[in-house]
């Protein structure tokens, strides 16, 4: 892996928190980087921000006058967040946003901010995926990138044992994402399974 020290120690001060597995992967971040530094991203968001290990990633691959705009539910998370990211130096680079995801991205839509942005990652509640996606691929530039964690469950959407609320919300974004023809489209085996859209 190619890490920080900020990112190490993330990393491991998360191996024994409560809900340490919502941190996204260290292998998928560092893809993620790899996506963001191959289209020159200057712009992105983040939906699902947890203590910031994902955000303090994308952001290290922006440029220094790049911006990610990191949402998320809670406020303590942020904070939380904030101080990894001063950590790093590289707080100034992002910008928090509390509230419901649906909300921020729709407001952005309102300011005028549609096809300005680069790249967008959401690792977030599965049942707002859908919209999540609409509402994203409208604030992209056509060459951007759209970014989803969790499309496979822990292997939950291809056994048809499973019909909670947020393993069906990811299959009907996997259906919607296969055949959108707005987006080139990947599905990629890493973490819990990466879903990759090009806007067309």
């Amino acid at each position: 892996m190619r890490e920080t020290d900020v990112q190490k120690s993330l990393r491991s001060a998360m191996e024994h928190h409560p809900a340490g597995e919502m941190q996204t992967a260290p292998e998928q971040v560092q893809f993620i980087q790899l996506l963001l530094r191959s289209i020159r991203a200057q712009r992105a968001i983040e939906i699902g921000v947890f203590t910031g290990y994902s955000a303090l990633g994308i952001a290290l691959a922006l440029p220094p006058d790049g911006k990610l705009i990191a949402c998320d539910l809670d406020a303590n998370y942020l904070k939380e967040s904030r101080a990894w990211w001063m950590k790093a130096g590289i707080d100034s680079r992002i910008e928090s946003r509390l509230g419901p995801g649906k909300d921020t991205l729709t407001a952005m839509l309102e300011a005028g901010e549609a096809g300005s942005y680069d790249f967008m990652y959401v690792d977030a509640d599965k049942e707002s995926a859908v919209d999540y996606f609409n509402l994203g691929l409208q604030l992209l530039r056509p060459g951007g990138l759209y970014t989803v964690d969790n499309m496979f469950r822990g292997g939950r959407v291809a056994d048809p044992a499973h019909q909670d609320e947020s393993t069906i919300a990811t299959r009907a974004l996997v259906d919607l994402m296969a055949v959108d023809d707005r987006i080139d489209w990947s599905l990629v085996p890493i973490g819990d399974g990466l879903g990759v859209g090009l806007k067309r």
